[in-house]
C-alpha cells in the first residue's frame, strides 16, 4: 500500500523554501527604499555636491511683485526646474558671483537649457536693475514686501547667520529639493543639475 503525505509534504518544503529566499531578497529592499524615499537617509558615498532637502518642500503659494510693480505669474515655479538665487537686491560680490553661476549653468545645459529657468528674488533694496539688465537677460527678477514676506522666506533653509549663499533648486512641480553653496565649484551644481534632469520626466 502507498500514500502521498511524502509528496505533498516535499512540494509544501519547497515551496516554502522559495517563499524564504524571496523574504529575504525583497524584505531588505522594501526596506531600503522606505529609508531612501521616506526616513530621509541617503547613501555615505552620495555623489551629490548640493545638499539634498529631505523630504522635498511644496512651496507655498505668496504674491510676489516685478521690478515693474505688477504681480508675478501665477504658477512661477511649474512647469521648469527652477535655479533660485535670494539676496539683497543691491547685489555685492557675492550675489553677483551666484547669478554667474547660475546662468553659466543653465547656458552649458545645452540643449536642456530651455528645461530650466532661473529667478533672483530680492528681499529687501530692489534693485540694482542697471546691472541685472546688463548681465543677465531673461533672469526673472522679483521682490517680496508685506507682512507675509519673512514668513514666505523661512521655508528656504538658510543657515542661523545668513551668510551662505545658497542657490536653491525647484522641480517642476513647485518642490525645493535641493540647496548648493555657490562658493564652491559651479562644476558641482551643474553636475548635479544634469542628474536631475537626466532622471527627471517632468519639466
Amino acid at each position: 500500500m502507498t500514500t502521498e503525505t511524502p509528496k505533498v509534504h516535499t512540494q509544501n518544503s519547497g515551496r516554502g523554501a522559495l517563499i524564504g529566499l524571496a523574504a529575504l531578497f525583497f524584505i531588505p529592499l522594501m526596506g531600503a527604499f522606505w529609508l531612501y524615499y521616506s526616513g530621509g537617509w541617503r547613501p555615505a558615498g552620495s555623489t551629490n555636491h548640493g545638499e539634498l532637502i529631505s523630504p522635498a518642500r511644496p512651496l507655498a503659494q505668496y504674491e510676489l511683485t516685478t521690478l515693474g510693480g505688477s504681480t508675478a505669474k501665477e504658477n512661477l515655479f511649474r512647469g521648469k526646474w527652477t535655479l533660485l538665487y535670494i539676496d539683497d537686491g543691491r547685489c555685492d560680490e557675492t550675489c553677483r558671483q551666484a547669478l554667474w553661476t547660475i546662468r553659466q549653468t543653465r547656458l552649458l545645459l545645452a540643449e536642456d537649457m530651455d528645461r530650466v529657468q532661473r529667478v533672483f528674488i530680492a528681499e529687501s533694496n530692489c534693485c540694482d536693475s542697471a546691472f541685472l539688465t546688463a548681465e543677465h537677460p531673461g533672469l526673472e527678477t522679483l521682490q517680496v514686501s508685506g507682512d507675509q514676506a519673512q514668513a514666505w522666506l523661512t521655508q528656504f533653509p538658510r543657515d542661523a547667520a545668513g551668510v551662505t549663499p545658497y542657490i536653491f533648486i525647484v522641480d517642476p512641480l513647485g518642490n525645493l529639493m535641493m540647496r548648493f553653496d555657490s562658493r564652491q565649484n559651479p562644476k558641482g551644481l551643474l553636475q548635479d543639475l544634469e542628474k536631475l534632469l537626466k532622471l527627471s520626466h517632468i519639466g
